[in-house]
């Protein structure tokens, strides 16, 4: 199955070379990432799917590493925008910014991230200096996605209603325990719901603000890796839509994350199964124009 359409882009990919740098997170099951992937190994792949355009973000907090996405997006046309890492701490942030923006491929910088799910801190986002942070990346125009789990979302819920003018972005639907999966509300198998209802209970109250949008991305990763099945992805893509609306998800790939548990073909072909019940307006708008709109990105 390709989508159809003129706007089809993958809000959520990334690309990296450990001979170059340090991924401290590639081990374990992620160790057999742990090698070059680049726009040539991603060009192919975006051709069969029939995905125009991407959104490349960062997998490592340094400023070299959103340097070198930016050079990669002014040379790969089909990179559309860049999330970018930016030390929020920092009271120099608004000036890093406006450098980033200065560099080669400066212009398609859309976003910043950090790996807040990586923090001892569940309240790092709350953190005065990092709200500070938070207001500079806003001021920019630039977007700021929410890398969080279950144990960060009421800490990412507080920041987003401290900021209403920022864009934001749940990276991964905040990884849902699709793998230990829940029964209660459909929310996937039997075992586990508690896990389930954590999650869900944090992210419902997100429906309510206009300026936080969902990534449908990073889904088959968070299920078994081995043996999922579009019924274990289906009821967290269905209870977003519930929650955002067609209007505030976006599709994304997390390749080559996804690698791990399904070819890149394989994820889109889930995502749209799962979103079969919508009309093709509303299917348009998650599988590319949200991220247009969302990231400002170029027409």
């Amino acid at each position: 199955m390709t989508p159809a359409g003129p706007a089809v882009v993958d809000a959520h990919q990334h690309f990296w070379d450990p001979d170059r740098a340090d991924y401290p997170w590639m081990t374990g099951p992620a160790a057999a990432l742990r090698r070059r992937y680049g726009p040539e190994d991603l060009a192919p792949l975006l051709l069969a799917a029939g995905v125009h355009r991407t959104v490349v973000v960062q997998a490592r907090m340094d400023l070299d590493e959103t340097r070198e996405l930016l050079e990669i997006a002014a040379g790969a046309g089909f990179v559309a925008g860049v999330v970018g890492w930016a030390d929020l701490a920092s009271p120099e942030v608004a000036a890093t910014l406006r450098e980033l923006r200065a560099t080669p491929g400066g212009s398609r910088l859309v976003g910043i991230r950090h790996q807040v799910h990586d923090e001892p801190d569940a309240g790092w986002l709350l953190r005065p200096e990092v709200q500070r942070g938070l207001a500079a990346v806003g001021e920019a125009g630039l977007v700021y996605d929410l890398l969080v789990r279950t144990r960060e979302l009421p800490a990412a819920l507080e920041t987003a209603r401290r900021h209403p003018d920022v864009r934001f972005v749940l990276d991964h639907l905040a990884k849902p325990p699709i793998a230990s999966g829940g029964a209660d509300h459909g929310l996937g198998a039997a075992r586990g719901w508690a896990a389930a209802q954590g999650w869900a209970a944090a992210m419902a109250p997100f429906a309510d603000l206009a300026h936080v949008s969902c990534k449908l991305s990073g889904l088959v990763t968070e299920a078994d890796p081995s043996a999922w099945t579009v019924a274990d992805l289906e009821p967290y893509v269905r209870r977003a839509l519930e929650w955002f609306g067609p209007g505030r998800c976006l599709f994304g790939s997390d390749w080559p994350v996804c690698t791990l548990a399904a070819p890149y073909q394989g994820v889109v072909d889930a995502l749209l199964e799962c979103l079969s019940g919508l009309g093709e307006t509303d299917r348009a708008a998650v599988m590319g124009e949200n991220a247009v709109r969302v990231y400002r990105l170029p027409a």
